[in-house]
């Protein structure tokens, strides 16, 4: 393949030209009701763009190399999360005072449960065990437990303000440390300690190289990048876009609102998702729960303080204590997930009890 045609690869494949065409086609359906047929079309592009995402996330992973790749991705998704959530804030009035708790923990359950438990599986049905580096990501599962804990288990039980909610102090208080635990993680991931969060060997050799490719050139690389945003901006506004219908089906199923949160959620996550389990199935399991924790990560870390700064404007109240059956939930992933990372190594079962976790969790936001 000659140097050209390399160039012109990321453009002229269908990768490359999805994303543009689906940013097209949000822009002409943005703020408007879809009929049916409609939907199916927004529908199937919604999948094209999330599959388009998770190529080019690979492709700058591939550039970048680990622990870079697996952050990158999970930033720019969050990112545009946290824009979609304060979009909808600023539109829902006084009934969108709990979104951002209901799509925060939402991520977290997708990403600590789901993601995780999905990539352990995958990775012990290929090698009977999977190997990850307990060290990162030990590291990973305390920061997340920690920002998950100050900013959605605290609010339920302060006293300052009445109901689940955060006083002034306490939310700039909850913002700063989520924001400031982040940019340690980050520091610790990329910097300080990055060879815990690399992938490891069955023996516990850290794997620093990729084996199965050249990586792609500089050009390539930064095509991936502004072909990634445009993707993950056409499924966030996608998403946003079938989001009404997705809310009439739900109150005509007499389902509760909440379950609307949950949905959009997975669509949004799901190039992580894929990304991780398609790591997973090449023996990279510390690169899935990168993934996974390190989502979980940045959704808290950087939608407490953008939803703490949206108040300055906002009106209404900002609930963001979550329910006994939830905190419950958030106890069990803890526990659960401290002692899966504990060994380093894990099997069938533990992938299973992460995925009986999440799906208690779905079970409970259909029927609470």
């Amino acid at each position: 393949m000659s140097p050209r045609t390399r160039r012109r690869t990321p453009f002229l494949r269908w990768t490359g030209a999805l994303p543009v065409v689906a940013v097209v086609l949000l822009i002409l359906v943005w703020g408007r009701s879809l009929p049916a047929p409609l939907v199916g079309v927004v529908s199937l592009f919604l999948a094209g763009a999330v599959l388009a995402a998770v190529h080019h996330a690979e492709v700058i992973a591939h550039r970048v190399g680990e622990p870079f790749g697996s952050l990158v991705l999970a930033v720019a998704v969050t990112i545009i999360e946290v824009a979609l959530i304060v979009t909808l804030m600023v539109d829902g009035g006084e009934k969108s005072a709990p979104l951002a708790r209901d799509t925060v923990f939402a991520a977290v359950m997708i990403t600590c449960n789901g993601i995780v438990g999905l990539s352990l599986l995958v990775a012990a049905l290929k090698r009977k065990v999977a190997v990850f580096n307990a060290e990162g990501t030990g590291a990973a599962l305390a920061s997340v437990a920690t920002v998950a804990g100050l900013s959605l288990a605290l609010p339920t039980f302060t006293t300052t303000t009445p109901g689940p909610r955060f006083s002034g102090p306490q939310l700039l208080f909850a913002a700063i440390a989520a924001l400031a635990l982040y940019g340690l993680f980050v520091a610790t991931q990329t910097f300080r300690h990055r060879d815990y969060f690399l992938p490891v060997t069955a023996t516990g050799e850290v794997i620093d190289t990729e084996d199965h490719a050249h990586p792609p050139s500089a050009g390539e690389a930064l095509a991936s990048l502004g072909l990634l945003a445009l993707a993950l901006i056409s499924v966030v506004g996608l998403a946003k876009a079938v989001s009404p219908t997705i809310e009439s089906g739900v109150a005509r199923a007499g389902l509760p609102s909440s379950v609307v949160g949950v949905v959009i959620a997975l669509l949004v996550l799901l190039p992580e998702t894929i990304a991780a389990v398609r790591a997973a199935r090449r023996d990279r399991v510390q690169t899935s729960l990168n993934l996974g924790l390190g989502s979980a990560m940045a959704s808290i870390g950087l939608t407490i303080p953008a939803v703490a700064l949206a108040t300055v404007w906002l009106k209404g109240p900002l609930v963001l204590g979550l329910g006994a059956s939830h905190m419950v939930l958030l106890v069990l992933t803890v526990v659960v997930g401290t002692l899966t990372v504990v060994p380093g190594r894990a099997t069938l079962l533990q992938g299973g009890v992460h995925l009986t976790l999440l799906a208690a969790y779905l079970v409970l936001a259909v029927s609470p």
